[in-house]
């Protein structure tokens, strides 16, 4: 016997009856932090290239933020979910799939894209980025890779009611060929004995599309935390590496310099040794690892 809600009706009844257009619908969009790691030119060829942290940026070839610069993404069409949209923008971006791949967070605040309502469902990638074949989007003028710092302007914190507010503002900057772009945004972080909250606020953006500094900042804040307990850095790596370019990795995505001898033990598990050594002239061989993928 089939149930009847309060209207008596059955529930084949009921969605004979549904109309979607009498509710407000936002659209969605699946937006992408794009992480890789790349070498420096070195002074010297005795000296070892210097790592540094990347994001891809593409510059918005059409109303709204004409000319910013913003994160690639797109809207989630019909047939296809969140995560299968951020897969595809990846592979038309960058031309690379089957990479690590994660969600970060859904962003929904009010007015954030001045269009219309817009939902942002946020996801990570990390790329190899000798695997790269960079090319800009239909909706895009140019693409390009952005050095990126992220570092510690100041901190404030504020005891309140059964509990404390603490604010870090972080200073974000991202270069290539000659353009900066800038901007300050406060992670503030709320603590009750019965609740925890983080929230991020852009207190300054010089150059940066829609709310999209925010999203870079929780990306960062998501890989510097999961690098101390996961093996999330050895998805930027090549094939083989040497641990002096593994710990400087780690270092760049850190900020700050790791001791070696406390960096090898503890990727100790995360990596194995190989056979093959490097042949850079200048330098002596060193071994090169590769990633461990035994439990």
């Amino acid at each position: 016997m089939d149930l009847l809600d309060r209207d008596g009706l059955t529930e084949r009844e009921f969605l004979e009856r549904y109309r979607a257009g009498d509710y407000e619908r936002p659209s969605v969009a699946a937006d992408m932090v794009i992480f890789t790691v790349t070498d420096e030119e070195a002074d010297s060829y005795r000296k070892l290239a210097e790592k540094e942290l990347r994001i891809l940026l593409i510059r918005r070839g059409g109303h709204p933020y004409l000319g910013k610069w913003a994160l690639p993404g797109g809207f989630v069409r019909p047939n296809e979910t969140a995560e299968q949209a951020a897969a595809r923008e990846l592979r038309e971006e960058t031309g690379v799939d089957d990479v690590y791949l994660e969600q970060l967070y859904t962003f929904s605040d009010i007015g954030r894209d001045p269009r219309t309502w817009v939902m942002s469902c946020s996801y990570m990638a990390l790329i190899n980025s000798d695997k790269l074949e960079l090319k800009a989007g239909d909706d895009a003028a140019e693409a390009a890779w952005f050095k990126l710092s992220y570092r510690l302007l100041r901190e404030r914190k504020e005891l309140a009611e059964d509990g404390y507010v603490k604010t870090l503002e972080y200073e974000l900057k991202l270069s290539s060929e000659g353009e900066e772009l800038k901007a300050v945004v406060a992670r503030t972080m709320t603590a009750k004995s019965t609740s925890t909250g983080t929230d991020y606020a852009i207190v300054l953006n010089d150059g940066l599309a829609f709310d999209h500094a925010k999203i870079i900042a929780c990306a960062i804040e998501r890989l510097r935390g999961k690098v101390n307990y996961t093996d999330i850095a050895l998805h930027l790596m090549p094939k083989l590496f040497t641990l002096t370019e593994l710990q400087q990795v780690y270092e760049v995505i850190s900020g700050k310099e790791l001791l070696k001898a406390a960096f090898r033990r503890k990727v100790a598990d995360l990596v194995a040794e190989t056979d093959h050594y490097t042949e850079n002239a200048g330098h002596r061989p060193s071994r090169l690892y590769r990633r461990n993928l035994e439990d």
